[in-house]
């Protein structure tokens, strides 16, 4: 179905430009029941959306929206692990990773998502390889080679867990093809105490190939290494992991894509430095996400919201993206790790038929942690010509012991969506036009009671359902990625062309 020439497509437009010319978010939080009607409690995350440049008569548009599309159907279908990715005819099966992991339902209902046994399986076995070697405590450093998903993912999830890294090794992520990051990551180790684990889909990324290429013959430089007992593969073609050499291979599913993976064996580098423990109070907080997601109604559903929120702010007021700024020093990867999961996923211009689309998709995402951003972007955003969502992250009590640090933290990150929302006219003596803060600016809000395995799991999957909930409406598929192999395939070109010195047929520039 064309949804642009839907009855409710119209008339999302008509409320568009009535928010866009008329709607004062200042004298709309005057009214205490905006508030309720526009926050809500998931699992591990309070989400307000009350800052927002829409209304009720917005959000019940955008959730009829998203049951003509068909959301209800397509969600049941994801999490019962039905082909949901049509064009390469596979499920998506990230949540049947953690649905093992679901608190246990009170009145006995039934967790929504289907269990894989092989999944279950999968899991089990990397954990357990995970709680082998932190007993052995052969291995005092961990070296993780991956690239998007499989890099990002463990490096923020190492961050954001890192008061919990206890007892086990010390673990580095390298992701970049870039020698510098692995030069830089391999000072001060030595091969006889230094595992890698690589993790590639395909076993043929060319990145973490390469990589691999060269850590192996840094564990080599040690003549009393055995460099496969050094290495632990984690990849859907384990055969070709076997036939390079590799002796230990976890399985990958198939049907999980990287951006989607850190709950699967790519979170080996997690459950080596946290246990196996913690890391299933990751799951269960993921797993709890899911439950919500299945079983709240779209009216009051957090991915949803945020879902419906992005077609909002992309396909009606057409903004060009939105700034994610986390107030938590474990989250400074989460701008970077969200850019993947979401531009990665719905920067498409095609429908899942192949057909174009004729709406503004997925915007950019950016940011970068408060408070440093504050003294950097947070002038454009409160006084540039162009109005940009922000979202702002942050947790009620913090790991750390140091007095006074988090509630002056959190009274900034309270105060910047304030002075988004309200701005501030020039007062006597102030110099015009300078000291005028525009306001009427939105924002999101996401508040943790603190930063633990479980509530960052809930997170992380918040953000992964909102992903689809989006897709699901612009009619993409969230679950290919065709725009990341046309460079690949050039910059192999363009290597065999560098040894040979041909430039036969190439443009100017090149």
């Amino acid at each position: 179905m064309n949804l642009s020439i839907h009855p409710l497509w119209h008339a999302l437009q008509v409320h568009a430009a009535r928010c866009q010319a008329h709607f004062n978010l200042r004298q709309a939080l005057q009214v205490p029941e905006r508030f309720d009607s526009l926050s809500l409690q998931a699992p591990h995350v309070a989400l307000d959306c009350s800052k927002n440049l829409w209304d009720e008569a917005v959000l019940e548009a955008l959730v009829q929206l998203a049951e003509v599309a068909g959301l209800p159907q397509r969600r049941d279908a994801l999490l019962a692990g039905q082909v949901v990715n049509l064009t390469e005819q596979r499920p998506a099966l990230h949540a049947a990773l953690r649905a093992g992991y679901a608190p246990r339902d009170p009145h006995g209902v039934a967790h929504p998502v289907a269990r894989c046994p092989e999944l279950d399986a999968g899991v089990q076995a990397m954990l357990a390889l995970a709680e082998k070697l932190r007993t052995q405590g052969r291995f005092s450093d961990v070296v993780h080679l991956g690239i998007g998903g499989s890099g990002v993912g463990p490096e923020l999830a190492l961050q954001a867990l890192q008061p919990w890294c206890k007892g086990g090794p010390r673990v580095r992520v390298v992701s970049n093809m870039d020698g510098h990051d692995l030069h830089q990551a391999l000072q001060g180790l030595t091969p006889a105490n230094t595992l890698l684990t690589v993790a590639s889909k395909s076993w043929t990324t060319a990145e973490t190939q390469r990589n691999m290429s060269t850590a192996q013959a840094w564990l080599q430089s040690d003549p009393t290494v055995r460099w496969d007992q050094h290495c632990v593969a984690i990849t859907a073609r384990p055969a070709a992991a076997l036939q390079s050499g590799v002796t230990q291979v976890l399985p990958m599913p198939e049907g999980v894509g990287g951006r989607f993976s850190v709950w699967s064996a790519v979170g080996l580098p997690l459950a080596l430095a946290v246990g196996s423990q913690v890391f299933e109070r990751f799951l269960a907080g993921a797993a709890a996400m899911d439950a919500h997601f299945s079983q709240a109604p779209l009216e009051r559903n957090a991915p949803v919201w945020l879902g419906l929120l992005d077609v909002w702010h992309s396909s009606f007021l057409q903004w060009p993206g939105r700034c994610v700024v986390p107030y938590h020093h474990g989250l400074r990867r989460l701008p970077a790790y969200l850019q993947q999961l979401e531009m990665e996923s719905n920067g498409k211009q095609v429908k899942e038929d192949g057909t174009p689309v004729c709406y503004p998709t997925a915007g950019l995402v950016w940011g970068e942690p408060g408070s440093n951003a504050q003294h950097a972007f947070f002038q454009w955003l409160h006084q540039g010509t162009q109005r940009v969502p922000v979202e702002l992250i942050a947790a009620r009590t913090a790991a750390h012991g140091l007095p006074g640090h988090q509630e002056a933290l959190l009274a900034n990150a309270l105060a910047q969506a304030q002075a988004l929302m309200q701005g501030a006219q020039v007062q006597p003596g102030q110099l015009p036009g300078h000291q005028h803060f525009p306001g009427n600016r939105p924002s999101t809000f996401m508040l943790l009671d603190a930063l633990t395995p479980e509530s960052f799991g809930a997170l992380l999957v918040l953000h992964e359902h909102r992903v689809f909930v989006a897709g699901t409406v612009w009619g993409i598929n969230s679950f290919d990625q065709w725009g990341v192999e046309l460079g690949k395939t050039l910059a192999n070109d363009l290597l065999g062309r560098m040894a040979n010195g041909d430039v036969t047929g190439l443009d100017a520039s090149t």
